[in-house]
């Protein structure tokens, strides 16, 4: 992509993200996304009502009269994007590709964090960690993550979710927020996930399109495997192929949900062409 046309998009994608994460999102992620705990602050003269197991004795024996001590909650929180930029993320049948909604998504939570002093990082992934932008914080670094979203080209099509999770777990020391933004169509990664989930809090976005849940009756269609590139006629016609076809979808729906419940981790859905926001202000909400 020429650079005048890629810092085009770029700004595209800031100006809508900034807008909505103050509109709408700062004061919900602050909400859901609440910190580590709660931290000392300073210490004051004690005021009535206050609770008297907060009295500092060591002050108040030097200085004759009872001082308590405030405390603040820490506030300041690690995101993590990991982001599939495989080659699945280029389908989508309506207004935008999979790809796309992730990039607006990501940017949209990118801001949000920023609003409110947290870091954030970035892992892009197909079978292997493709882009690793360790956490940061700033608008010229998240100019930086949005950038990479849109224009970088990976050096490979497939995917395999449990190769960026054992790399976060190991490259993010501390706990963080990592939200993993994919459609989830990849080999088994149930203990990758188990292991990510319990030192870090996970949230799976996952995204989607119609055209993977169910195929109209349109006659032969030549189809191809992003990932693999295989192709194959199909006969949309078969009432019996457009059933495997969807039951093998709602398999699919219901194992990753299965997985997710198991492992203790948050999901959200979303459609390619569909509002992403009302999902996402719903969940920071049940959170």
């Amino acid at each position: 992509m020429e650079t005048k046309e890629l810092l085009k998009k770029v700004r595209k994608i800031e100006i809508k993200s900034r807008g909505l994460s103050q509109q709408l999102f700062a004061g919900e992620y602050h909400t859901a996304f609440k910190g580590r705990g709660i931290a000392f602050s300073e210490v004051r003269e004690y005021m009535y009502g206050d609770d008297i197991r907060n009295i500092d004795w060591n002050v108040t024996a030097r200085f004759g009269h009872p001082f308590v001590k405030v405390f603040e909650e820490e506030r300041e929180l690690t995101v993590m994007l990991l982001v599939d930029i495989s080659g699945s993320g280029d389908f989508g049948t309506t207004i935008s590709t999979k790809r796309e909604m992730m990039t607006e998504i990501a940017a949209l939570i990118a801001y949000s964090a920023i609003s409110n002093n947290d870091k954030v990082g970035l892992i892009l992934f197909s079978d292997r960690v493709e882009k690793f932008i360790p956490p940061k914080k700033g608008r010229s670094h998240i100019l930086r993550i949005i950038r990479e979203l849109i224009d970088f080209v990976p050096s490979s099509a497939a995917t395999n979710l449990s190769v960026p999770l054992r790399y976060l777990t190991n490259a993010i020391r501390k706990r963080c927020t990592a939200f993993v933004l994919s459609d989830f169509m990849s080999p088994a990664f149930d203990e990758a996930l188990r292991v990510a989930s319990n030192k870090h809090d996970l949230v799976a976005l996952n995204i989607c399109d119609r055209r993977e849940k169910e195929i109209p009756d349109i006659g032969f269609v030549l189809a191809a495997d992003p990932e693999t590139g295989e192709k194959r006629w199909i006969d949309t016609c078969s009432r019996q192929l457009r059933e495997t076809y969807g039951k093998r979808w709602e398999a699919h729906k219901a194992y990753i949900s299965d997985r997710f419940k198991v492992n203790g981790v948050d999901s959200v859905s979303f459609n390619t062409g569909e509002d992403y926001i009302k999902p996402l202000i719903s969940f920071f909400k049940r959170r």
